[in-house]
């Protein structure tokens, strides 16, 4: 059943919808508070369930992310119709390390991530979701 906003005819997105819109890109953004001010970054990711994951180095995404709440976002567009999606996803971000669980360690290891930018990438950060909401915008009818 879809959900669209009458007044501004925004159609909002089912769950499972936002889950499949998610998995469909390979790039989103994470939006943290680093020294006490918003900052967004790219990162390319994978799914493990409704989790966000990504790999990073040493520095300000693992030093603002790591046991905070973070928003991570993706979304995809037709500029030739006017249309397209956006996925929000708010959640809790942490460091998965060999304290975690052994079975999410494993899981992890065998997720197909492969990091874009250059460098080690040795630390793996899960976005556990508190929400996952999405919007789309259909084309316009003449």
């Amino acid at each position: 059943m879809t959900n669209v906003d009458i007044r501004t005819g925004i159609e909002m997105i089912e769950h499972d919808e936002c889950l499949r819109l998610l998995a469909s890109q390979p790039l989103g953004r994470l939006a943290m508070v680093e020294n006490g001010r918003p900052h967004l970054v790219p990162v390319n990711f994978v799914l493990d369930g409704d989790a966000v994951v990504f790999r990073t180095d040493v520095g300000t995404k693992l030093d603002a992310s790591s046991r905070s709440v973070v928003v991570f976002e993706v979304d995809g567009i037709d500029e030739s119709t006017r249309s397209g999606w956006s996925v929000i996803v708010h959640g809790l971000a942490h460091e998965v390390t060999r304290l975690d669980r052994v079975d999410l360690q494993q899981r992890l290891a065998r997720l197909a991530l492969h990091p874009w930018a250059p460098g080690e990438k040795s630390h793996v950060v899960r976005i556990v979701p508190t929400s996952i909401t999405g919007r789309r915008v259909r084309p316009a009818h003449d």
